[in-house]
């Protein structure tokens, strides 16, 4: 929490940042998010003092990885809304928040972890994405409405997760937070019997799935999950299976044979 002079913007000080990040756990992708966003401060600043900026980013890495599939069938949705936790309260919790994470298009952890009654506005949630910047407007669902007032607390948030005004402390929180609720989520995908575990992540990427399936226009998704482009929605969305595909080639080869006829039927073609 200390500035940092410009000249100490090496090429060594940027490889042991980025090593520092990956000590962390940070994934590859987050990794350059934040190289990303360093190079842009990094750039304006020489502009500002007319320098002649170094490549000091080229021996890390600032690009984007698609990311493996991380999305589950809105069956499992369902099943994990009707399961009943009420006798393990930290697994009910964990599942009311993704439920939650879900319901409001696929809102990130840290941002549900500092949602403020301040952030409820005339029956919507407002809030800025902190990862992003972007300004976000949900209107309250009723099924929202009940998870939020299941946890009201006496304090500014909504949910129990930060209880400190204290910038430092309330980060500690979030983190220490967001890694007991993976924790937890990975035992109910055990529950569940999910071959691959539930994370913070998967609420994010099924409702973008969902919503692809619906037929839902590739800007209406961008603009419901705050992307700041359609570019990184399509990264979500490439990183997804095949399924949809395949079945539109099988829809397209078979309508080459097929046809309908006026009865609804399909009707072999003549060739």
């Amino acid at each position: 929490n200390q500035d940092i002079e410009f000249y100490l913007m090496t090429e060594d000080f940027i490889l042991e940042y980025d090593s520092w990040l990956r000590k962390r756990g940070i994934t590859r992708n987050s990794v350059s998010f934040y190289m990303r966003i360093l190079r842009s401060v990094y750039n304006k600043a020489a502009a500002e003092m007319f320098f002649n900026p170094e490549n000091i980013f080229r021996k890390v890495y600032t690009g984007v990885d698609r990311t493996r599939k991380r999305a589950v069938n809105e069956e499992i949705i369902v099943r994990l809304s009707n399961l009943d936790l009420s006798e393990h309260k930290a697994l009910d919790y964990a599942r009311d928040i993704f439920i939650f994470s879900f319901y409001t298009r696929g809102m990130a952890f840290v941002d549900i972890a500092y949602l403020r009654k301040s952030n409820i506005r005339n029956g919507f949630i407002q809030y800025i994405r902190r990862k992003t910047g972007q300004i976000i407007n949900i209107r309250i669902e009723s099924c929202m409405k009940k998870i939020m007032d299941h946890y009201k607390t006496k304090s500014e948030y909504i949910f129990p997760i930060i209880t400190s005004s204290d910038e430092k402390i309330a980060y500690r929180q979030y983190q220490n937070s967001l890694s007991y609720y993976n924790k937890q989520l990975k035992k109910i995908s055990d529950l569940l019997g999910l071959p691959s575990p539930l994370t913070s992540y998967v609420a994010r990427h099924t409702w973008a799935t969902a919503a692809r399936n619906k037929n839902i226009p590739l800007s209406v998704i961008s603009a419901g999950m705050g992307h700041t482009s359609e570019k990184t929605t399509q990264i979500y969305l490439a990183s997804l299976d095949n399924s949809i595909i395949d079945e539109a080639n099988k829809f397209i080869i078979s309508s080459l044979y097929y046809k309908d006829d006026n009865s609804g039927k399909k009707k072999k073609r003549e060739v």
